[in-house]
């Protein structure tokens, strides 16, 4: 069971950890804010302002547990792919980093007495440079096998396969039958691979048309061509189809039940254990002072929230 934003191993790379963590970011998945002629590219200001994160107080306890390095230089360094609203994506001034993921990232910072700097980053790249560059990659990143075999995961967010397409549903798309139809998905997600090659693969095996399957570095090219129907349907993260259907002024709808609900984790790299471990006593600290939950109620994904984080949770492939 994986989502958008996992990624496939690739054989070829696994004669060396840095080169599994590489395979492993080049065929992830997840990132993308509805920006651009859809209209999701704002923020939007009531969701923003509902929690401030910043209000959120240092706990001596677990900032004490701080590795000195990243103490001395008291920022919390982040990558994270903005362009995957409601989760990370950049606000109206097309440079400030915003989203449950980025809200999440400053309380945990906070939390620990330390200032949160959320980059933007090429999703395929954060995980690689983990340790290096980044402290943490918070992208809604989903747990699996390949992915804790290669770095720590933190879980904190729950998410799933979604489907959208135009209002009223013109094309007459049907989960049940893609063949001939044309799809959207982001590259490298498992909307991409297995879900719609596998839905493909059948097709060509019955003899049927293929899916024109459509694949786009981000979801905000995804969900423009969806709006104005050179698509006839898109795949990608549950909150992200629902953030693109508040955002699209009713133009598109969603197709059938979200499925695959899996796991997504903050990731660590795999040599800074100790760091992983404090990161999951934040997320939990926040989960029970409540300001976890109100950050997700903020953005309008608290179904997506969990009750209990863990490190490297079990996953499956």
């Amino acid at each position: 069971m994986q989502i958008s934003r996992s990624f496939l191993s690739h054989p070829a790379l696994k004669t060396a950890t840095l080169l599994a963590v590489s395979a492993l970011a080049l065929s992830a998945c997840t990132n993308a804010s509805e920006t651009g002629t859809t209209g999701a590219a704002s923020a939007s200001g009531s969701a923003a302002a509902s929690f401030d994160p910043s209000t959120v107080k240092k706990d001596d306890a677990l900032a004490a547990m701080v590795p000195e390095a990243i103490k001395s230089k008291g920022t919390l360094t982040v990558g994270s792919d903005t362009s995957y609203a409601p989760a990370e994506f950049l606000g109206t001034d097309g440079q400030t980093p915003v989203g449950y993921d980025v809200d999440l990232a400053k309380a945990i910072a906070a939390t620990l007495g330390l200032k949160a700097q959320v980059q933007t980053a090429e999703f395929t790249g954060i995980l690689p440079a983990l340790g290096p560059k980044y402290d943490l990659g918070i992208s809604s990143f989903t747990i699996n096998p390949e992915r804790l075999a290669a770095v720590n995961m933190v879980s904190y967010f729950n998410a799933g396969t979604g489907w959208a397409v135009q209002k009223g549903n013109p094309k007459k798309v049907s989960l049940d039958d893609l063949c001939g139809k044309s799809v959207g998905v982001q590259t490298g997600t498992v909307q991409e691979d297995p879900d719609v090659s596998g839905r493909n693969k059948k097709c060509t095996a019955e003899g049927k048309q293929p899916i024109n399957v459509v694949t786009l570095k981000n979801q905000t090219d995804i969900t423009t061509r969806l709006v104005n129907g050179s698509i006839d349907a898109m795949a990608a993260d549950s909150p992200i189809i629902g953030y693109a259907l508040t955002q699209t002024n009713g133009q598109i709808e969603k197709l059938g039940d979200v499925y695959d609900a899996a796991p997504q984790g903050i990731a660590v790299a795999k040599s800074d254990k100790a760091l992983a471990d404090v990161i999951q006593k934040t997320v939990t600290k926040m989960m029970e002072d409540g300001s976890y939950k109100k950050i997700l109620e903020g953005w309008g994904v608290a179904d997506g929230a969990i009750t209990k984080s863990a490190v490297n949770p079990a996953a499956t492939s």
